[in-house]
């Protein structure tokens, strides 16, 4: 098992930034590949930003490309998420996902067995 502790969430204005970061514990927690999504009320959840398991691989969300920027540091076994020029759109839940295995970057939720209980942003306008 894998434990996933997200922080770092909060109210923002419009423009402004954040930085989310999850911390892994556990069995093999530096857990391959790992990801973020978020899911807004009333909305599915959607992808927004993976990494490989080595750090050097990495994929975006089409809305957040430019604006966001997903890391990893093994040797503490933390994935971050630094978030700028934050939109009243981004108003959502943030979850870390863990366990997406030694390929590339996954976008899809489906190959994430660990997941956080997540983190609010709120961006006001």
């Amino acid at each position: 098992q894998v434990q996933l502790v997200e922080s770092g969430g909060g109210l923002v204005q419009a423009g402004g930034s954040l930085r989310l970061s999850c911390v892994a514990s556990g069995r093999s927690s530096s857990s391959g590949g790992m990801g973020w999504f978020r899911q807004a009320p009333g909305k599915e959840r959607e992808f927004v930003a993976a990494i490989d398991w080595s750090g050097r691989g990495t994929t975006y969300a089409a809305s957040v490309k430019g604006r966001f920027t997903i890391s990893r540091d093994n040797a503490k076994n933390t994935v971050s998420l630094q978030m700028s020029t934050l939109k009243p759109e981004d108003t959502a839940k943030y979850y870390c996902a863990a366990g997406g295995g030694y390929g590339g970057p996954q976008a899809n939720p489906d190959q994430y067995p660990y997941w956080g209980q997540g983190t609010q942003v709120t961006v006001s306008s």
